[in-house]
């Protein structure tokens, strides 16, 4: 059985979370969320909110044992971006992508 939490519209770009993402794959809960504590990186603070949802859903809605908890499965997916524009030299106008994530943690237990 496996549980599942997601975040949606983060501010952040998809390919810096997946570098957070990368960390935490296949590890325990416990190391996981000690391995996002030390990380200096902006997405590693959703990530944990995402992960403690996460293993709260396992516990409480699944009766899964938190000891056995592992993350099978984390991903990013690209939301919307937010298009803007910066003004350039002699008129002209650039384009400036301000992109979003959809952030998804997936649980399960170990046998």
């Amino acid at each position: 059985m496996e549980a599942k939490a997601s975040v949606k519209f983060i501010r952040i770009s998809p390919r810096k979370v997946q570098i957070v993402c990368d960390l935490i794959r296949g590890k325990s809960v416990a190391d996981a969320t000690a391995i996002l504590m030390n990380t200096p990186k902006a997405a590693s603070e959703p990530i944990l909110k995402v992960l403690k949802s996460a293993a709260a859903n396992a516990e409480n809605n699944f009766e899964m044992n938190p000891e056995k908890l592992y993350v099978s499965q984390v991903y990013a997916g690209a939301g919307p971006i937010l298009k803007r524009i910066m003004a350039r030299a002699r008129g002209s106008a650039s384009r400036i992508n301000k992109r979003t994530s959809h952030i998804t943690v997936v649980l399960a237990e170990k046998e």
